[in-house]
């Protein structure tokens, strides 16, 4: 009996690649969803910058309040008060 010979797998054309979801969709579709990202990376940005200002004017707050505050003032300071005459 004769050995088969085993052919080479073909390599795959460029029609057989697997299709993507993209592909699958229409192309409207895919700008509007497009937009939709855009938007919403738009929106957290902005949420993330309001988060970061309300978190700075409370700090500022705080500082103000201790700056006014007599003894927070006198454990902080330094005690040499000869450099001040």
């Amino acid at each position: 009996m004769a050995k088969k010979k085993w052919s080479a797998p073909a390599a795959p054309a460029a029609s057989d690649k697997p299709s993507t979801l993209k592909d699958l969709l229409r192309p409207d579709i895919v700008e509007k969803l497009k937009s939709q990202a855009d938007e919403m990376k738009a929106e957290d940005e902005q949420r993330k910058q309001q988060e970061r200002t309300r978190a700075e004017e409370a700090r500022r707050a705080e500082q103000k309040r201790l700056d006014n505050d007599f003894e927070h003032l006198l454990n902080n300071s330094s005690m040499d008060w000869k450099k001040h005459k």
